[in-house]
């Protein structure tokens, strides 16, 4: 590996940190305001990135694009209807960041075509930064909806189904960890098509400009 390398994975490590703090931050303030304070007992209710980071999972997320961050404590039975307060709790995390790569692709969409190449130092800086933002946003929303557990997509699956198949969806809980590191070790082609494909095509939608664009105009401002 060379410094170029590791320039750019350093170049990553504000945004993947931001995006993973406010990711855990929106589960544990819905949670709050549904009524459930466990988060924030145990300091979770906060910006604060290192009361969300799970130390394996941030070192995987930079080597092996693959991490998590600690899981927010929710005590569904504080909630007036269990399963729709989980569902909610669930989908705050993912709709975040969704929320973060739409601002940023909007920016974008407005901002490169105005701007004459190459840039100065800071407008170079918030461009990679507001890409990176895009990127790892709809990266991080996707790939958690995806409804295979611990991701949110199997909590938001499981509140929207009928009580009976919603039991019976539980009970391959316990395994979602084992099929995910599958996915991971034997699945490159599904991934390209349940991530990738659809982080490609929302890049292009939200920002006008296609996701290799971006990467390569990113790496080579931050070079």
């Amino acid at each position: 590996m060379d410094s170029n390398y590791f320039k750019l994975l350093l170049i990553q490590v504000p945004v993947i940190l931001f995006a993973l703090t406010v990711h855990e931050f929106c589960h544990a303030w819905v949670a709050h305001l549904l009524g459930d304070d466990t988060a924030k007992r145990q300091g979770r209710l906060t910006l604060n990135p290192i009361a969300h980071l799970d130390v394996l999972g941030t070192i995987l997320m930079f080597i092996a694009r693959f991490g998590w961050a600690k899981p927010v404590p929710v005590n569904p039975l504080n909630f007036k209807n269990p399963r729709k307060g989980m569902l909610l709790v669930a989908l705050a995390g993912p709709l975040s960041n969704l929320i973060m790569a739409i601002a940023a692709g909007v920016v974008i969409r407005f901002i490169i075509p105005g701007l004459n190449l190459p840039l100065s130092g800071a407008m170079s800086v918030s461009l990679v930064l507001l890409i990176l933002t895009l990127q790892f946003g709809l990266a991080l929303a996707i790939f958690n909806m995806i409804p295979i557990a611990p991701l949110d997509g199997s909590r938001v699956l499981y509140g929207l189904l009928p009580e009976k198949q919603a039991y019976e969806y539980r009970r391959f809980e316990p395994y979602g960890i084992l099929i995910l590191f599958a996915l991971f070790i034997f699945g490159d082609r599904i991934f390209s098509y349940i991530l990738w494909y659809p982080v490609s095509v929302l890049t292009e939608v939200l920002s006008g400009y296609n996701y290799f664009q971006l990467t390569h105009l990113w790496r080579s401002l931050a070079l």
